[in-house]
């Protein structure tokens, strides 16, 4: 192992407990071990056991799986009247104890406004007579209730109802039953969800959301009474000696309901500033908590918990390491933490651990390659959200996930196997076959490796002198390292197999192939616009490839995610960006997670972008474009040069039939989900 990572490698304590290493699989939703927002109710998840058993056998630390609601979505029914739950997690315990690993339950009071609640679900709410049709089901205002009747992160036209102080003890009565549960069953400690992020907690301390009179409101240790009679009343039952962790935001980032910080940016802080999570860190340990799992952000400002590709690595690290001045308690740092970085400031002390979320679900085995010096096979998290939590929102819509995922978090884009154990994995083919794959896009290089994998003889044509496809354009902006390392680990990971890799061929004939079955992955093509002047403009991957160069100022036609990262490319390099959108907001296609496209619409607001939704392109001309807006009023916008970026229709090289197989971009336009896992959904089957 590379010295610069040693520090990583010590032990530490949180309380009494010794944890061996300082690499902590922080909680991701959807990786309870009690399921997650499932009709069946909680119980042991045993999908979730084994991801948590191989992590552990891949020389984790700490592991800290994802929020566990005290009360079930779902039927209503408390964690602590399960009890064979508990039995089953006992079981389980045992065997995580043998890697040498520990693990801590999170327990979340709720999520108050930020309940993602669904386009399916708002309407039934907002109608008294389905609300309560559908309570014995779905209680929507408990899963709502909030400190004080405000409007919804996710559906802005529905009031949160405030939470009553009988709700309040009740849930205090329930982490209590339910962490003496868990340590009964081994569990090394609890953690509590949270000042963080904006739940329910966290509400109830930051100002602007806690409006309240009694109390749990007003002054400063009454906004902090309900998270600090949490912890005591656990230890109380449990004993001071059993760990309880906070999970907690430093500061919130917010600046208005919906609207977030950049990072780096000069503002006044609407939520927890750091003056007051100076004085907050310190009254929540001497109140009992043994550590803090830190970063930054609420709801508001999603990109700071969640950050996506946007947000800079290890963007929490100096306001965690601030705090932990403040304390005596360990404290761990989550948000984009680079292994080097982490093990720098462990070693500095300006933290204890180092939180490690979403490159868990991408590579189960990456602590262990890191030890053996092996990180060119690390396989990259590229920050996408697009499997693992792609809750998505635009204007006037509530969480537009479709139900199935929102049902199944935690999955990942570029591992189809990570809760999915069942349904993807590799067996031996019955019977050996000689594979074509056209196109060496990621679409075709992991259909050609997951083939191969299963003792088929695989050829990958692909008819430019590179690997990688459309996604070299989509990986070119700056803020793209993790997608082109990506590229990089697909090129070395073919060549561990017996693939035959032909660069330069074209196939224009598939029965000329020699195959038994052949997969097309040969992408798709950018649409074309009816427009005067078209032919002026330059294709989006034209741009990013930098085939095409560009003035200062640049119109954009089309904001959705390609329109406007190209756009937040530009504005990083100088240039003045203006997006135009026939659609009533930026970034609409479902399935996108909200803190990455928050991030870019609070981007392009804070930086004062031109935007021009629902306008719809008439003319380019010589220095400027005809646009038309909703009311047909037309009127003309300066442009150096206009970068279309109007969407893709599949271009596969052959129709599908009974031994042609169209995969990826060249079946349907989706993402490198899409791509990725109908990539094993074929070669698993051939």
């Amino acid at each position: 192992m590379d010295q610069k990572y040693e520090a990583l490698f010590t032990p530490w304590k949180i309380g009494n407990v010794e944890i061996k290493n300082r690499i902590v699989m922080c909680p991701m939703g959807g990786t309870s071990l009690f399921g997650w927002f499932e009709l069946t109710g909680c119980h042991f998840d045993k999908e979730a056991a084994k991801l948590f058993l191989e992590r552990a056998k891949n020389n984790v630390g700490l592991i800290i799986p994802g929020i566990a609601p005290l009360r079930d979505t779902f039927w209503g029914k408390w964690l602590w009247q399960n009890p064979k739950m508990f039995r089953d997690l006992k079981v389980f315990m045992d065997e995580i104890h043998k890697t040498g690993a520990k693990l801590f339950i999170q327990l979340t009071a709720g999520m108050g406004r930020s309940w993602a609640i669904t386009e399916l679900v708002a309407p039934l709410h907002k109608n008294k007579f389905t609300r309560a049709l559908i309570k014995p089901i779905i209680d929507t205002s408990h899963e709502l209730a909030s400190p004080s009747p405000q409007k919804s992160r996710w559906a802005h036209d529905i009031e949160c109802p405030e939470i009553t102080k009988e709700q309040i003890h009740e849930i205090i009565e329930a982490f209590v039953k339910t962490a003496k549960l868990c340590k009964e069953a081994g569990v090394d400690g609890v953690e509590i969800h949270a000042v963080h992020e904006g739940y329910l907690l966290d509400q109830f301390a930051i100002e602007f959301f806690n409006k309240r009179t009694d109390e749990y409101g007003g002054s400063f240790e009454n906004r902090y009474r309900f998270a600090a009679e949490i912890v005591k009343e656990i230890k109380k039952a449990c004993g001071k000696d059993f760990p309880v962790s906070l999970r907690y935001s430093v500061e919130s980032k917010l600046k208005d309901f919906c609207y977030g910080a950049m990072p780096g940016e000069d503002y006044v802080e609407a939520g927890r500033a750091m003056e007051e999570s100076e004085r907050a860190a310190k009254y929540l340990q001497d109140a009992g908590y043994d550590m803090l799992n830190a970063d930054n952000g609420t709801y508001d400002s999603w990109y700071w918990a969640h950050p996506p590709m946007y947000m800079p690595q290890n963007c929490n690290l100096d306001d965690v390491a601030h705090i932990k001045k403040f304390v005596d308690i360990p404290v761990v740092c989550a948000g984009r933490m680079e292994p080097d970085v982490g093990a720098k400031a462990v070693a500095d002390g300006l933290i204890d651990a180092v939180g490690v979320a979403r490159q868990f679900l991408t590579d189960p085995e990456w602590v262990t390659k890191l030890i053996e010096d092996r990180l060119e096979d690390i396989k990259p998290c590229i920050c996408c959200h697009s499997a693992c939590f792609n809750f998505s929102s635009s204007k006037g819509h509530a969480n537009t996930q479709d139900l199935k995922d929102t049902m199944g978090l935690a999955r990942c884009a570029l591992n189809p196997q990570t809760m999915q154990s069942k349904k993807y994995h590799i067996e031996p083919a019955k019977k050996q076959k000689k594979i074509a794959v056209i196109g060496g896009g990621i679409g075709g290089m992991e259909a050609a490796i997951v083939s191969a994998k299963r003792g088929h003889t695989v050829t990958l044509y692909e008819k430019s002198e590179k690997l990688g496809g459309v996604f070299i354009a989509a990986a070119a902006p700056s803020f793209k390292e993790k997608d082109r390392a990506l590229i990089a680990w697909y090129i070395r990971e073919l060549n561990k197999y017996p693939i035959d890799v032909r660069l330069n061929s074209e196939i224009k004939d598939i029965a000329a192939l020699d195959a038994d079955e052949v997969i097309v992955a040969t992408g798709a093509v950018a649409k074309k616009i009816p427009v005067k002047g078209a032919d002026k403009a330059v294709e989006a991957v034209d741009y990013l490839l930098g085939n095409k160069t560009v003035g200062e100022n640049v119109v954009i036609i089309g904001g959705g995610l390609t329109g406007c990262e190209i756009a937040y490319d530009l504005y990083l390099g100088g240039k003045k960006p203006v997006i135009v959108e026939m659609m009533d907001d930026l970034i609409v296609t479902p399935g996108i997670s909200l803190a990455n496209t928050s991030y870019l619409r609070d981007f392009f607001k804070t930086n004062k972008v031109p935007v021009y939704l629902e306008t719809s392109l008439s003319e380019i001309n010589d220095g400027s474009v005809t646009l038309k807006d909703k009311e047909g009023k037309t009127f003309t916008v300066d442009a150096d040069s206009v970068i279309l970026s109007v969407g893709y229709n599949p271009s596969p090289v052959a129709p599908k039939s009974k031994h042609v197989h169209v995969i990826g971009d060249a079946a349907k336009v989706g993402n490198l989900r899409s791509v990725i896992w109908g990539a094993w959904d074929i070669a698993m089957k051939l």
